[in-house]
């Protein structure tokens, strides 16, 4: 059974990461102030439409920073406006890919996807779906290869509805896959929610992990991602290279 990859299991991070979030969330927002400089230095957009998705049990306030130091950068970030993100439900596929084709009808254009952990699942599941719909995934901090190496799984039910063990494996498994367009996969080893190894892209073409140093919590104002973030939106659409390092 442990040779079998859909039996693959990480765990979530050391609690000793998981009691140091708080603070270290607080020191990077505090550093958030340096985005003024990155935004005087990276690339300008080309106005076409993100669409941020929030964490678990968080909403559009906070991803406000990022959207913001978006759209000084020229895109038309927008919030997923479904309030707070209470875990999977049944009624939140249909909504979120309204939300998407709305976007894309609006602009006439692909739309860019950013999901910060949960919120990054919801991401890879729409450019499944929809994939002439969105133009690239950039995921910060999202569990995908392990959707339950992280201490909120404890919160939210991987095995919804009384699924077998066998079925929230396959499941693991199925989400781990690679995501037709490309992607982007934003992770830090000190994450204290979610391990590290649970947001590795596996190699290939056309997606890519990238290391920072920040909390979870911080991870979307942390200056380091929106630089990766910033750089990623800002590859022509139908072209793509390597991400290419932090200055």
């Amino acid at each position: 059974m442990s040779d079998d990859p859909h039996w693959e299991s990480i765990g979530p991070p050391p609690l000793g990461l998981f009691a140091l979030e708080q603070a270290r969330a607080v020191r990077d927002l505090a550093a958030f102030r340096a985005r003024r400089a990155l935004v005087r230095k990276a690339a300008r957009g080309d106005g076409h439409p993100v669409l941020v998705l929030p964490g678990l049990f968080a909403g559009d306030f906070s991803t406000a920073p990022l959207r913001g130091f978006l759209r000084d950068l020229c895109y038309d970030a927008r919030g997923w406006k479904l309030g707070l993100n209470r875990g999977p439900t049944a009624d939140l596929r249909p909504k979120l890919e309204a939300r998407l084709l709305h976007l894309a009808e609006r602009h006439g254009r692909t739309v860019s996807l950013v999901g910060w952990s949960l919120g990054g699942i919801y991401a890879r599941e729409l450019a499944r779906a929809h994939p002439d719909r969105v133009r690239v995934v950039v995921t910060l901090a999202t569990p995908f290869r392990d959707i339950s190496a992280t201490h909120a799984a404890r919160l939210v039910a991987i095995r919804p509805g009384g699924r077998s063990l066998r079925e929230a494996h396959d499941l693991r498994a199925y989400l781990g896959q690679p995501v037709p367009v490309p992607a982007t996969s934003i992770y830090s080893r000190s994450d204290g929610i979610v391990h590290w190894q649970s947001c590795l892209e596996q190699e290939g073409p056309q997606r890519e992990n990238v290391e920072v140093a920040c909390s979870h919590t911080g991870m979307g104002f942390h200056v380091d991602a929106l630089a990766v973030i910033a750089d990623r939106l800002a590859l022509p659409e139908g072209q793509w290279r390597p991400y290419g390092g932090l200055e």
